[in-house]
C-alpha cells in the first residue's frame, strides 16, 4: 500500500471511530428534550439533509432571517477546484441554506467570497455559482477593492483598522458558511478564518501574526448572525487549497451555531483535534469573542 494511501485509510478509521458517538467526540450528555442549544452537531446525512435537521432543531430559519430582509450568505469559494477537492463550502449546502431563507421570507439573498484563484472559475467550478442562481439567489463578485469600506477594528490588538465588503455593512443578515479543512498556516480553517473572504487586505494578516489577527477580526461589531460548518468532506492535509482527492476524507458532518469560537472548538474535534491545538480559537476566547470550554454549552447531536 502506498504511503498516502496507508494514511487516509488510517486516518479515516480513527475519525469514524471517533465520531461513533458525538458524545465522545464533544464530551456532553445533555437531555435529549432540552430546546435551548447553543451547538448543533449533525452526522451521517446529506449535507442538505443534514442542514434542514439541524436547523429545524434551533426552531427553523425563521427564527434568523425574517420577512424582507436582506440575507448575505458568505461561503468558502476561495478556489478553483471541483467540490469532490473540499477546499470550498458544498454547493448543495449553499443552496439548501438559500431556500431556507427564503423560506422564512428573505427579500433577497446573495453570495460572495473575496476569492483566492480567479474569482470567476472559483465561482463556477466550485458549483457554487450554479447551485446559487438554481435557488434563486444571487451570487457577487468580490474582486475589486472599490466594493469594500474602511471600518474600525475596536477591540484588536495587532489588527485595528480593515476594508470590509460592502454587502456585510448593508445587510439585515449575516450567515457564515466555511468548510473545515486543514490549513498549512493554522492548522485549521473554519468559522473565523472563513471572514478573511469579507475583508480586502489579507495580506497584512499574514504579515502580522495571523492567528492574532483572525482573533481580532472576530471581535469586530458585525459579526455573522449564524455560523454552519460544512464538515461533509474534510480536507485533511495539503490545505487549504489540496493537491488532489487523495487529501479529502468524508466525514458526513454539520454544525450549526452562532458562537463563532464554539462551532470552531466543535469542529477541531471532528478534525481529530482539540481546541486549544489552534491557537486562534486559544486567543479568541481569551479575547472573550465566545467560548472554546464546550463542557459549558448545551449541544444538541442528531444523527441522520
Amino acid at each position: 500500500m502506498e504511503r498516502r494511501d496507508f494514511f487516509k485509510k488510517s486516518m479515516a478509521a480513527g475519525f469514524v471511530t471517533a465520531l461513533g458517538s458525538f458524545k465522545d467526540v464533544f464530551g456532553l450528555n445533555i437531555p435529549a428534550q432540552s430546546q435551548a442549544y447553543d451547538l448543533v452537531a449533525v452526522k451521517g446525512g446529506e449535507p442538505d439533509d443534514m442542514f434542514d435537521k439541524g436547523i429545524a432543531s434551533l426552531g427553523g430559519m425563521k427564527n434568523f432571517v425574517k420577512k424582507n430582509q436582506k440575507v448575505v450568505v458568505k461561503p468558502n469559494i476561495g478556489w478553483d477546484v471541483t467540490p469532490e477537492k473540499a477546499a470550498n463550502t458544498n454547493p448543495k449546502l449553499v443552496a439548501r441554506i438559500i431556500k431556507h431563507c427564503f423560506d422564512a421570507g428573505a427579500k433577497e439573498v446573495l453570495v460572495f467570497d473575496n476569492t483566492c484563484d480567479n474569482w470567476i472559475k472559483c465561482y463556477q467550478n466550485s458549483g457554487i455559482e450554479k447551485a446559487v442562481k438554481d435557488a434563486k439567489g444571487k451570487i457577487v463578485p468580490g474582486n475589486s477593492e472599490s466594493y469594500y469600506q474602511n471600518v474600525d477594528v475596536k477591540k484588536g490588538k495587532r489588527l485595528t483598522k480593515a476594508k470590509v465588503h460592502e454587502l456585510i455593512l448593508d445587510c439585515d443578515v449575516f450567515i457564515n458558511v466555511p468548510i473545515l479543512k486543514n490549513h498549512g498556516s493554522v492548522k485549521l480553517t473554519i468559522a473565523m478564518k472563513n471572514l478573511m473572504g469579507i475583508v480586502w487586505d489579507r495580506g497584512y494578516w499574514h504579515r502580522n501574526d495571523l492567528h492574532q489577527c483572525i482573533a481580532d477580526f472576530a471581535t469586530y461589531e458585525r459579526q455573522p448572525d449564524l455560523n454552519i460548518v460544512d464538515a461533509y468532506n474534510v480536507m485533511m492535509q495539503n490545505g487549504p487549497r489540496g493537491v488532489s482527492i487523495n487529501d479529502v476524507t468524508k466525514m458526513k458532518s454539520l454544525l450549526i451555531a452562532k458562537d463563532m469560537v464554539a462551532i470552531d472548538a466543535a469542529a477541531t474535534k471532528i478534525f481529530g483535534m482539540e481546541p486549544e491545538d489552534v491557537k486562534y480559537i486559544k486567543v479568541a476566547d481569551e479575547m472573550k469573542v465566545g467560548t472554546m470550554n464546550l463542557q459549558k454549552l448545551n449541544i444538541n447531536r442528531i444523527t441522520v
